[in-house]
């Protein structure tokens, strides 16, 4: 019994070690969704550079999880539900690195429109939605650390509001272009970028979702709410 009970603390000892690993990146990728929106706004090249070469932590910060998962199971053998834990660990570290690339991609656009003229208020509003973006992975995460499947739940719901946003911005986007053909180019790239965040509202979505799975077991039966049905071909680079 003593020897089960060492194995026990031991697993959640090291279990606790990556999960502090899961909240160090996502503190990271929040960060560079904020930072890469600012630069945006504020027409900063090297904050928009640093945000670029900052995503190399988030992707070490993925391999040192899942390191350090693969070794939780090899080593301690964990019972049917710590497996749970440990599995949706490695896919939450999954969706962080993605929300990373998606930050970064919202940099790497940003250093081309800095050449450009600026479209109307439109980087106020990228801003102010990448905002939003951010506070709902916070609270996925949060919803993780507590298993709180009420908190969970409601972020789930509010990537509706992120969808509308989006789609919002997109129209704001359509009349601009339509109104002035020398914004196109930089309307297309404001539009990639738009459409990375919503994805990153995506991702937040699918992190409350495991915490629903991990503590329920279940996967949530109904579709989640969807409002994003505007996208331009490719707006994912």
């Amino acid at each position: 019994m003593n020897n089960e009970k060492h194995i026990a603390s031991a697993f959640d000892r090291d279990l606790e070690a990556v999960q502090a690993m899961i909240m160090k990146m996502g503190g990271l990728v929040e960060d560079a969704l904020l930072e890469s929106s600012r630069a945006l706004e504020e027409r900063d090249v090297e904050l928009a550079q640093r945000v670029r070469s900052a995503d190399s932590a988030i992707d070490a910060l993925e391999m040192q999880v899942n390191t350090e998962a693969a070794r939780l199971i090899a080593i301690r053998a964990p019972t049917a539900s710590d497996l749970r834990t440990v599995l949706t660990v490695m896919k939450i570290a999954s969706g962080l690195e993605r929300c990373g690339d998606h930050a970064k991609n919202l940099a790497k656009r940003t250093l081309v429109l800095s050449d450009m003229a600026p479209v109307g208020a439109s980087a106020g509003s990228i801003r102010r939605l990448a905002k939003s973006v951010q506070l709902m992975l916070k609270d996925a995460l949060d919803a993780y650390i507590r298993r709180d499947v009420a908190m969970a739940q409601e972020v789930r719901q509010r990537d509706q509001e992120i969808d509308q946003m989006y789609n919002a911005l997109f129209r704001e986007f359509l009349t601009h272009m339509m109104e002035d053909p020398r914004s196109i180019s930089a309307c297309m790239h404001l539009h990639f970028i738009a459409k990375n965040i919503e994805r990153v509202g995506d991702h937040a979505t699918g992190i409350a979702e495991q915490v629903i799975y991990l503590v329920t077991g279940d996967v949530p039966d109904e579709a989640r709410p969807k409002l994003d049905t505007v996208s331009l071909p490719g707006a994912e680079g």
